[in-house]
Parts: structure tokens; sequence; C-alpha cells
């Protein structure tokens, strides 16, 4: 009955969507690809249409009308006229500016060589591109756009008209200002449909192994296959760069590796810290040909350039000086890069941004569990890093098994009321970490590692005193941004040898780190409302295991906490993930082999 259908669109943009109306699952999934979800309470989620949200999808296929459709097909009332006539205008804006080879110098150059009497010059690209619209109102705007002309120059179009008879606008821009551009015009609601072809880098012959280093068999996933393909196409304009959103434990390190087989070139690899960097050489020496000699490491220990680098964001944000120049920048310029690979792509630092805009004619993919930002720069990745290219459901792959059956817990506890006056006259900063630290949470963190005694637990929180005093009271090893090298990589590797059970860790855990045994994740404290930060713990225990995976949040009840929690669990519920609310810790599942004290080692 139409009464039953899951969804409310309304005018403002806003859809509603009913969890417990049939089909809702299906309705959620078929939003994903051009909708945001913004709140999730109990029984009814907000998503809101946004024209980035409607571009990414664009930029995959997706045409206004699918959006249309589905809205159509799951609204309990019917759609608004103004939201339909806004979907169509707002992605038929995806494809109005086109970026082009610029081919009158092409034209010249070609003159140039063919009336040469001499041998025939070195090839050379031109180093100017055009801007091209069909449009004399787009063209108008752009041009009064005092920002804009800073990059551009109007060019007449002296070509023969084409098919379609309608006058093209051209501008002409430097090859260096690309990425700039396309920002620019992004900002002034103009995504620009890049069709400029990417210079191909230095070759490397690289190959993926049938069977790994370690003696298991190398197998592709699917859905690993389609994502490679997504990003490289057949080469051609307009294909090469662009983002992949995958959750964490579903193998994007291996979908890189399947484009650097795909390309055969030489791979620039940036990530968030020395770990990853160890982790990414140790995965490609296992699964491609390629030798050690050809893996070079660039971070505050190693500075090494060899056909693949692995650097890290810190280094290249590094500067001797708060307003100097950035000097290991160079290292984007030491080789023909053919490929960069920008792990966690959501981490992109903003300085990296800027030197990301000028290297446009690079082939370049964004890995990510979840583009959110809580800066609000998802457009900026969109736009030089490259739009959204392939995206499956978390709970798709949880189903498929190769992803971790995973359950979410909400545990509230109630603060001492020392604390609690302590709390009520303090500002909202000092709230959020008085209610982070509620010291009734380290004895409800001891009861959670006795009653699972056969789990491998991460400790995750945000303030080191609370997460020193956990780690000595449990007698477990500690990770924090002070912990050297050697000593991380050594208790990373003990935790998935299994000679550590449990392991205290701070922010550093929020990043590319592969645990891959790890079954449940207690969150002392976070990040304010960060989603981000959400997705990416509960992604430390989604590797495919045994055991279901539990996620538990500790919360002090009627503090900002619980805003700040609401806020945090957002994008997973936008993947179905509901989280189970508990007021003690005998509604827990119980485990039939409690410890009963100890050291926990």
């Amino acid at each position: 009955m139409q009464d039953y259908k899951p969804l409310i669109v309304q005018s403002d943009k806003t859809l509603l969507l009913d969890v417990h109306a049939p089909n809702a699952d299906e309705c959620r999934n078929a939003l994903m690809p051009f909708a945001e979800l913004e709140r999730s309470p109990e029984h009814l989620h907000t998503y809101r249409l946004t024209p980035l949200s409607l571009w990414n999808a664009a930029s995959v296929g997706f045409s206004p009308d699918y959006a249309i459709k589905v809205l159509t097909d799951f609204s309990r009332y019917d759609v608004p006229q103004i939201v339909c006539a806004w979907i169509k205008e707002t992605a038929e804006r995806f494809g109005k500016i086109r970026m082009i080879p610029d081919f009158f110098l092409a034209e010249e150059l070609q003159r140039a060589s063919e009336d040469s009497t001499q041998d025939a010059p070195q090839e050379k690209l031109p180093d100017t591109l055009l801007l091209e619209t069909g449009s004399a109102k787009v063209a108008k705007e752009i041009e009064a756009q005092r920002t804009m002309m800073k990059y551009l120059t109007p060019v007449q179009d002296t070509r023969e008209p084409a098919h379609d008879n309608i006058p093209k606008f051209l501008f002409r821009l430097a090859v260096t200002d690309r990425g700039t551009v396309k920002q620019e015009l992004l900002k002034l609601g103009w995504p620009v449909k890049d069709e400029v072809p990417l210079r191909d880098g230095e070759p490397l012959e690289v190959s993926l192994k049938e069977t790994a280093s370690s003696g298991k068999a190398l197998h592709i996933r699917k859905y690993q296959s389609e994502a490679a393909a997504s990003l490289v196409g057949d080469k051609r304009p307009g294909t090469g760069f662009g983002t992949i959103v995958l959750p964490c434990g579903a193998g994007k390190t291996i979908v890189g590796m399947v484009i650097m087989d795909m390309l055969k070139t030489s791979t620039l690899i940036l990530t968030t810290n020395i770990s990853a960097v160890h982790q990414w050489v140790d995965e490609l020496l296992d699964k491609t040909n390629l030798t050690r000699d050809q893996i070079g490491e660039y971070s505050g220990e190693t500075k090494e350039i060899k056909p693949v680098t692995i650097a890290t964001y810190q280094i290249l944000t590094w500067r001797p000086e708060k307003e100097g120049p950035y000097p290991h920048f160079q290292i984007f310029r030491e080789r023909p890069w053919g490929l960069i690979i920008y792990d966690e792509v959501h981490m992109l630092p903003a300085p990296v941004f800027r030197v990301t805009a000028e290297l446009q004619a690079t082939r370049r993919v964004g890995l990510t569990a979840t583009l959110v930002r809580e800066d609000g720069c998802e457009g900026y990745v969109f736009s030089l890093v490259g739009p959204k290219r392939y995206d499956v459901p978390w709970k798709e792959l949880e189903t498929s098994g190769w992803i971790a059956d995973a359950e979410c817990i909400e545990y509230r506890l109630d603060m001492p009321m020392e604390k609690e006056l302590e709390y009520a006259v303090s500002g909202t900063r000092i709230k959020h970490r008085i209610a982070s630290e509620n010291p009734a949470k380290i004895p409800a963190v001891q009861e959670i590692v006795k009653r699972f005694s056969q789990d491998k637990i991460l400790i995750i929180g945000q303030y080191l005193d609370q997460l020193y005093e956990i780690a000595e009271l449990l007698k477990v090893p500690i990770i924090t941004g002070k912990t050297n090298t050697s000593e991380r990589d050594e208790i990373y590797s003990k935790f998935r040898k299994g000679e550590i059970r449990i392991l205290v860790v701070s922010k550093v855990a929020n990043f590319a780190i592969d645990l891959p045994d790890a079954s449940m994740a207690i969150q002392v404290s976070g990040t304010f409302g960060s989603r981000q930060e959400e997705a990416q713990r509960l992604g430390r225990i989604l590797r495919p295991k045994q055991r279901k995976a539990r996620f538990i949040t500790l919360i002090s009840r009627g503090t900002v906490e619980e805003d700040f929690g609401t806020n945090r669990q957002k994008f997973l519920a936008e993947q179905g993930y509901t989280y189970k609310l508990i007021r003690a810790l005998d509604e827990l599942p119980d485990e039939i082999d409690c410890q009963t004290g100890g050291e926990y080692l």
C-alpha cells in the first residue's frame, strides 16, 4: 500500500526514511549514490540532496532521471515538483563545462613539425588547455568573476560549427592552473568535466603474483576488480582519476595494487603514518613481482626515491618555518610518476591539496572508507583527486562475507557526583573532556575485558592520561604518537601473532593500520562528533573472522558525549549499522569462558 512506502520527500530537499517500513533497506541502498545522511535517530533517518552528492553520482553515470525514479518509487506521497526540477537542473550542471586540450596550439605544433626541414623535433605537449561551454550564460558568469579571470583568457572559436550547431565559448588556461580552475569553478557551482588526456609516466613492469610470497593463493575479489576498472577505464580522456570508497578491511590496498598492475608505471603512494608505509612495503613485496630495490620509503626516518615510492603526508607537510615553503614537495616532481595513490584520501591535508592542484596531468586515485570530512572539504577531493568512481554498501560486503559481521553497542554510564558538579560549571570543550575521562569508564573497561576473554581487543581513546591509566591497570602495551616506529611495529606484530591479546591505542589507530584478528574495539573517548573517526575505528575490527566483531562505545549519560555520539554514528547508520543502547554490563551478551583476573597478555 502507498502508506507503507518508506520515504517522505520534502520541498527543502530533505528525505525522511521510515526505518520500520517495508523496503527501508532497499530504499537506503538506492539513495546512497546521490543523497547524504544527516541524522539517524531511532525511527526516521534524514537525508539531504546536495549538489556535490548529485555531481558524484553523475560522474559515475547515474542520471537525474534515475534519482527522480528512486524518489518516486519509494515515496509515500507525491514528490514535490520543485525537487524534481532542482535535481535535473543541478545534475545537468556536470558536463556543461568541459576541460579539453588546447587544439589551437596542438595544430600549430603539428604544422611546425611538418614544415621543419631539420630532424623532427622532440614531441612537446602544449602548456595550455581550454575550457569549453556551449552556454553563453555560463560563459558570461565566468567572465564576471574576477577570481576566475586571473587564470582564464577568452579565445575565439574558429572551428567549423559542431554537429549540434551550438556555438562554443572558449577560455585558455595554463596547464599548471588546471586543478585550481576546477576547484574555483566548483565553488561557483560549476563542476568541470575534465577530458584532457593524462600523460603516461615512466614505465615499470608491475605484476600481481598468482601465489603470494606468504604461500597463500592470491584471489582478486570481483568488487576489487570492478573498483580498479572503474578508475582505469579505457585510458581515454576522462578516465584515470577519481576516488574509490570501500569499507576498512575490504582490501583497498589490493585495489591499489591491481591498478598498478593495469597501468604498469612508476607510482607514488601517499599514506598517513610510518606504520602504514611499512605495511604497503610488506604488501607489495608479498603480492607483486617488485623487489625491495624498486621500492623507496620517504619519511622522517628514510628518504629514498625509487620507481615505487611510499611517503607519509606528515613529511610532505613539514616545513622549517611557519610561513616558509614545503621542502619535501619536490618528491612530486622528482620522477615522471604515472600514478599517484592517495591512501586514506579523506585525511588529505590542505597543503597537499595545494600541490595536488598542480598534478592534474597524472593518473591518481584516492582510497578511503568514507569521503566524509568534518572540515567540509569533500569538494576538494572531488575537483583535485577526482569524483567518486566506485562505492559499495558496507552491509552488502558483510552479507557476502567479505567483511566481519559487526555489532555496535553504546554503553551509557553515570558520572561520580563530584565530576557532575565540575561538569555543570565548565565550558563546552571542558565539558567534553570531563565526560570523556569519566572515571567510571575504567572499571567498565576492566569488566568487559574479563568477560570477553576470547576476543582480541583494541581499547581506543583520545586522552593520553586516561589511556596510560588503562594500560597500567591491565598491564598491556600502549601505542601513541610518541611511540617510536620500531617499538610500534614490534607491538603490532605481536598482536597479529596472538602474543598480545589486548592493546591500548590512541588516535594513531584511526588510520591505515592492519590488525586483521582484532574482534572487539572499546572506544573510551573520541574527537567530538567525528563521523570519519567512528567509521575508521569500527573498520579496525572488520577483517573477516569466525567471531562476531563488537564495537563498544562508552558514553557518559546526560552529557555532551551523547550529542556528539549521535553525530559520530551518522555515517555508519547510512551503511545500515544500528547501535544497541545498554545501561548496565549485564545487558552485554555472555561469553562462556570468562577470565577472572591476572595479566591480560
